[in-house]
């Protein structure tokens, strides 16, 4: 099965750790075993380098202990070895220390608490299928007949010769020989009173033959160089905020640790900064839409997130016509794997370009870090790819003034917006919307596109480019508010279908038309009123469907569930418009929801009401970490702050709204333009206080009008109040 055919979710992961850096990741039991049969394993580039990884002490079982996660890429687990015969109890204390980044790297220590020294044999179980990650996530992993496992000079050697990928496993055990076959490693040791026995186990893949230059050092000290230094390097780099509000702090903190994690370096262009993958364990990699929504709510935190998934879509944008990977000129991809697929397989090492969504967002994005003050000169190299994909928008994804999709083959995607489950876009009665199909969010995606590009063109005094956009930004948001909108219920459709029918769902997909400023503000009064509704609002985020539609389901992917991000989008869009007690219920529910998860916003939950449940019930397979889920606590900290920052224009926006009893706020080296600010905003309503500016920006402390935005005020008047975010 082809990686974008696939729209379901795998079974469920259970109970297990992910570690994480970079393109490799580790899915494991508490314990530290990687069981085979499920989702568990340790990959690399999308492919599993290993399937099975079950450690035994005279042939039991460790007992685990403890699962100590001090960093994204690295975990302690500690076990207890089983009793020995007769019943006396163990005195071996068994610690793994797991690092993740190009491969893996396990220290075996056996620690001895007896006066007298203790003889065991340790074994771990090597399994590898090295399948390809959508074969686990589809639970079709084909039998790894061409897999072979053999004995090398200090280990085992994997290798799949008809895939051309494999990996080497690497033993390192001083004064302790190893006996290495097929499938599994065995030690005989002995470990003294009151000491230790330590082995190292290097897990490297190859392809071709040849290892990734980025691979886990074999050599001590323990800390892996490369993954360790980024990190502290990210850390450093990035904001510090400061509050009373503990909930707060605690899940931007995971973010900024998350979102770290998470970053994709390119080898190929080592001195550009990082783009982001989407998400562990399935969306390791570069995604259009994931990836620019993340970076665009992470700018708060960090420019170079932007800038670098910016930079990589555009080397990847269509160029030609291709029906089966539904590339096409101008447009911005979906996806990109390094699977081990088969060769024959049309997605072997290639992009998919399956998503309406990711072409405007791009140039959203491109609009969105110029007000930022990010690095003027790469943001105008970028600017003819974001030219060529409105060119995209008018000649691919056009039709009747608005923006469709329709699949170009029946291995593609049948739906190709965020909710991209086969059943994501449905009628109120519960029937399945069938393509082509207008979402209303992308409409309001494109108008916003339009909007970026304008201010672009006035800043350079193009006055008919400018003029142009405005009109085409007019045309599509009159065609929306006219054909979407529902007088009878008050709310705008989820759609249109190929008949033209409006699709009656009510979903949340409305409240990104509020984010990106389509919407009518004479409608945003009855949108605001559903959005927070008990059929839409569970006390913890918005559903993305409501509780009175035929296909609700709270346990479902998109029918019913909640997903962080699109419930910070939605409460962005609702403080835009004025609607400031309706956001600011959205973010405290959402900062509650997060502390009960320890911190960290899964990609979604369930959407069960918090009346009936008090804590947020989580969805099974949800991926944790996920970049757009971890952005959006820093998304709606910018949101309760109302910070619109224009540094082309010399204005910075800063109108605290934080609820009541909320708690001070303070920020410290924030981003804009080539300076760090620090922000210090009082829970009482007091005047916020910023220092840092750069030289001749102006301090906005007012509310400015929810649709003009910041924008210069000659380009106000000429698109008659309308504006970008």
């Amino acid at each position: 099965m082809n990686a974008w055919t696939f729209e379901g979710q795998p079974g469920a992961l259970g109970d297990t750790v992910t570690l994480v850096e970079g393109s490799s990741f580790c899915v494991c039991q508490h314990g530290g075993d990687i069981v085979p049969g499920g989702a568990q394993g340790v990959y690399h580039a999308d492919t599993r380098l290993l399937s099975r990884w079950i450690l035994r002490v005279d042939d039991h079982p460790v007992e685990p202990l403890q699962a100590i996660i001090p960093e994204p890429y690295h975990g302690t687990f500690l076990g207890k070895a089983r009793p020995r015969p007769g019943g006396a109890e163990s005195t071996l204390l068994v610690v793994r220390e797991r690092y993740v980044g190009g491969g893996l790297r396990e220290d075996l220590v056996l620690r001895n608490m007896s006066e007298e020294a203790a003889g065991c044999a340790l074994s771990v179980q090597v399994g590898a299928d090295l399948a390809d990650l959508f074969e686990v996530k589809a639970e079709r992993v084909r039998p790894a007949d061409d897999v072979e496992m053999t004995t090398g000079e200090s280990g085992l050697v994997v290798y799949a010769p008809s895939r051309a990928r494999g990996a080497r496993i690497v033993v390192e055990s001083p004064g302790t020989p190893v006996v290495a076959a097929p499938g599994l490693l065995i030690f005989n040791l002995v470990v003294p009173a009151r000491g230790e026995w330590r082995a190292s186990l290097l897990v490297t893949p190859t392809h071709e033959g040849e290892e990734p230059p980025d691979r886990v050092p074999a050599a001590h000290p323990a800390r892996p160089d490369a993954p360790a230094r980024r990190l502290a390097e990210w850390t450093a780099s990035t904001p510090v905020v400061e509050s009373t509000n503990a909930a707060l702090v605690e899940a931007l903190a995971r973010s900024r640790e998350d979102l770290g994690a998470l970053r994709l370096f390119d080898r190929d262009h080592p001195d550009e900064p990082p783009a982001i993958a989407a998400g562990a364990p399935w969306f390791m990699t570069l995604f259009g839409r994931d990836s620019l929504l993340t970076s665009w709510m992470a700018l708060p935190l960090d420019h170079t997130l932007a800038l670098g998934t910016l930079r990589r879509l555009a080397r990847l944008q269509g160029v030609k016509v291709d029906p089966l990977s539904e590339e096409e000129p101008g447009k911005i991809m979906h996806e990109l794997r390094f699977g081990a697929q088969d060769d024959s397989s049309p997605y072997a090492g290639r992009a998919y370009y399956g998503s309406v969504d990711a072409t405007p967002l791009f140039v959203m994005l491109l609009g969105e870090v110029r007000r930022w003050g990010v690095h003027c000169d790469a943001v105008e190299d970028l600017l003819p790819h974001a030219d060529a994909a409105l060119a995209w928008i008018e000649e691919y994804g056009s039709r009747d003034g608005l923006v469709w999709y329709q699949r170009k083959t029946d291995r593609g995607l049948v739906n190709q917006g965020w909710k991209d489950s086969f059943d994501g876009v449905n009628f109120a009665d519960g029937t399945i919307a069938r393509p082509p199909i207008a979402l209303a969010e992308v409409q309001g995606y494109v108008y916003a596109a339009y909007l970026a590009r304008a201010h672009f063109a006035c800043h350079e005094g193009d006055q008919a480019a400018e003029r142009r956009y405005v009109e085409r930004a007019q045309a599509i948001r009159d065609a929306f508010n006219e054909r979407f909108w529902l007088p009878g219920p008050g709310y705008y459709a989820m759609g249109l279908d190929g008949r033209g029918r409006p699709i009656d769902g009510l979903g949340s997909n409305m409240g990104h038309c509020l984010w990106s400023g389509i919407a009518d503000e004479d409608k945003a009064r009855q949108v605001a009123g559903h959005l927070l509704s008990p059929e839409m609002f569970t006390g913890f985020g918005v559903r993305t469907l409501a509780s009175s539609m035929g296909a609700y389901n709270p346990m479902s992917y998109h029918n019913g569930s909640v997903w962080p991000h699109d419930s910070a989008i939605i409460a962005t869009g609702l403080m835009r418009y004025g609607y400031v007690e309706e956001a600011q219920r959205i973010a405290v529910g959402l900062l509650e929801a997060a502390h009960a998860f320890g911190g960290r916003l899964p990609e979604l939950f369930c959407g069960f009401d918090r009346g009936e449940y008090r804590q947020p019930v989580p969805y099974p397979t949800s991926c944790s970490p996920q970049a757009w889920a971890a952005a959006a606590p820093i998304q709606l900290l910018r949101t309760l702050l109302r910070l619109d920052p224009g540094v082309q224009y010399g204005k910075m926006w800063l109108v605290p709204a934080l609820p009541e009893g909320f708690g001070d706020v303070t920020i410290r080296g924030m981003p804009v333009g080539d300076s760090r600010i620090d922000i210090a905003v009082r829970g009482d309503g007091g005047t916020p206080t910023v220092s840092g500016l750069p030289e001749g920006m102006e301090l906005i402390t007012e509310p400015r009008c929810p649709i003009s935005g910041a924008c210069r005020p000659g380009l106000a008047r000429r698109t008659n109040g309308l504006s970008t975010l």
